[in-house]
C-alpha cells in the first residue's frame, strides 16, 4: 500500500513510510516561500497529505487536479514556485525537524522535480480544484509549517507519525 503524486501516468509512487519523508522535507520549503494566495493553498494541499489525518495509504495528487492560474503567466508562476520549494527543499531545508537523515528523500525529491518540471497545466483548469481554501489553513507556531485549521491541534511534525516513518 503506497501513495502517488504526479501526472497522469508520470508518477512518483511512495511507500507510507516514505510519503511520510516525502511531506517532512517538502513542507517546511513550501512553508518558507509561500507568498501570495496560491502558494499558500498549495502548501495546505502537502500539509493535508499527512497520514496521520487521511489513512495510511489515503494521500497523494494528481498535478492536474490543481488548477494553476487563469492566465500563462499565472501558471508560470505557479509551477515556478513548486520547483523552487523542491530546489529549497533539496538543499536540505530544516531536515533537522525530522531527526535522522532520510536515505532516499533527495531521490523523491528529484523524481517530483521532473514530474513537475515535465508538467504543462491545462488552460481549463480542472473540473474540481483540490487546493483547500485559505480559510481552511493555519500555521504551526512550534514548527513554522502550514497546517489545516481542523487540525490545528498539531502539524505533521506534531502529530507523531511523520518523521518515525521508514522509507
Amino acid at each position: 500500500m503506497g501513495n502517488t503524486f504526479g501526472a497522469g501516468d508520470d508518477r512518483l509512487y511512495l511507500s507510507n513510510g516514505a510519503t511520510d519523508v516525502f511531506v517532512e522535507v517538502l513542507l517546511p520549503a513550501v512553508s518558507a516561500l509561500a507568498a501570495c494566495p496560491w502558494e499558500y493553498r498549495f502548501g495546505g494541499l502537502l500539509a493535508l497529505q499527512d497520514q496521520e489525518l487521511a489513512g495510511r495509504g489515503a494521500v497523494g495528487f494528481d498535478l492536474a487536479e490543481i488548477h494553476w492560474g487563469r492566465t500563462a503567466p499565472q501558471r508560470d508562476a505557479a509551477k515556478g514556485f513548486v520547483l523552487r520549494a523542491i530546489g529549497l527543499a533539496e538543499r536540505r531545508y530544516r531536515w533537522e525537524l525530522l531527526g535522522h537523515e532520510p536515505p532516499h528523500a533527495l531521490a523523491y525529491l528529484q523524481r517530483f522535480r521532473e514530474i513537475v518540471a515535465g508538467f504543462e497545466p491545462s488552460e481549463a483548469g480542472p473540473d474540481r480544484d483540490v487546493l483547500p481554501q485559505l480559510s481552511e489553513l493555519g500555521c504551526c507556531v512550534r514548527h513554522r509549517v502550514l497546517s489545516p485549521v481542523a487540525y490545528l491541534d498539531g502539524c505533521v511534525f506534531c502529530q507523531g507519525g511523520i518523521g518515525s516513518g521508514s522509507e
